[in-house]
């Protein structure tokens, strides 16, 4: 009788030793199966680096960022200047980047931005400008503001980029200046990056090389579009630029000027000629500066 149970014992020791034996292989399957969904769900995974400068970190080099003297507009009446935007949001690009900037003006000495354009102005239109409003709070940015060099005290030598700064007075002070033009060409000749925003891309109306060829010649770029200037009109119920930069360009034989959708964010590199086509469009167009300086 012992005999016999101590049989039945043991073969019910052998069932269960089995039947543990296939609940092991079968959480092994199970630890395969699912090691293999989660290699499937890695192919998806998407990641992303982006170079920021650190604090006290050395300069990679320097930028030379232009914007306009202040001025008075002949349509409006109006005291006109910069564009917030397209200072403040190339510049947080170029700092993010690792380089110095440097601000200089047509005249020198201090520079005031366009009213629709600084986010504390009672119209509210660019109160959405968190960026300019962030570095209106910075005492060094305010200074900066209050004392730009010259342009006819620039060395090129000194920089690695130009950066044109666009606004309303641009259109009056940037177009058939010819320091401008010759500083803006001693850039792109050297085969530096070369880039204008918005109203300040007025200047490649006329500027020219060494040889006495337009700049833009057999170019693709932008600028302010007839559309967004039909919007700003339409907006304060009266003609706000002397002329149109689109309309102009057209009269141009040998260039291709282009534009997006009104005041999306759009900027095209052509070789080192880098233009952007309004103040939504300044962080894009000085991205391509990176991305050429670090080619």
């Amino acid at each position: 009788m012992k005999m016999q149970l101590s049989f039945i014992g043991v073969i019910t020791l052998l069932f269960v030793s089995c039947t543990n034996h296939a609940q092991v292989d079968n959480t092994a399957e199970a630890s395969t199966s699912t090691t293999d969904s989660e290699m499937t769900m890695t192919k998806s995974i998407t990641e992303t680096e982006h170079y920021v400068h650190a604090h006290g970190m050395p300069f990679k080099g320097k930028i030379l960022m232009v914007a306009s003297s202040p001025s008075v507009s002949e349509q409006t009446g109006w005291p006109i200047g910069f564009w917030a935007a397209e200072l403040t949001h190339p510049l947080h690009v170029f700092q993010e980047a690792g380089y110095e900037v440097e601000l200089a003006s047509t005249e020198g000495g201090k520079i005031v931005m366009d009213g629709y354009s600084n986010p504390t102005d009672a119209s509210g239109y660019s109160a959405h400008d968190v960026i300019s409003l962030g570095y209106m709070q910075l005492d060094w940015f305010n200074q900066m503001l209050e004392n730009t060099k010259k342009i006819t005290e620039v060395n090129a030598d000194e920089y690695d980029a130009i950066f044109l700064v666009g606004g309303q007075a641009p259109m009056y002070t940037f177009r058939g200046n010819h320091d401008l033009e010759k500083l803006f060409a001693d850039f792109y000749e050297s085969g530096k990056p070369s880039s204008a925003v918005c109203h300040s891309t007025t200047l490649l109306l006329e500027a020219t090389t060494s040889n006495g060829e337009l700049l833009v010649n057999n170019k693709t770029w932008t600028g302010f579009a007839d559309a967004e200037e039909d919007f700003a009109d339409q907006a304060v119920g009266q003609k706000i630029q002397p002329y149109r930069i689109q309309e102009e360009a057209s009269k141009i034989e040998g260039t291709n000027f282009k534009v997006a959708a009104p005041f999306s964010s759009y900027a095209i590199a052509d070789g080192n000629l880098i233009t952007g086509q309004q103040q939504n469009s300044g962080a894009a167009a000085a991205r391509l500066v990176v991305e050429l300086l670090t080619q």
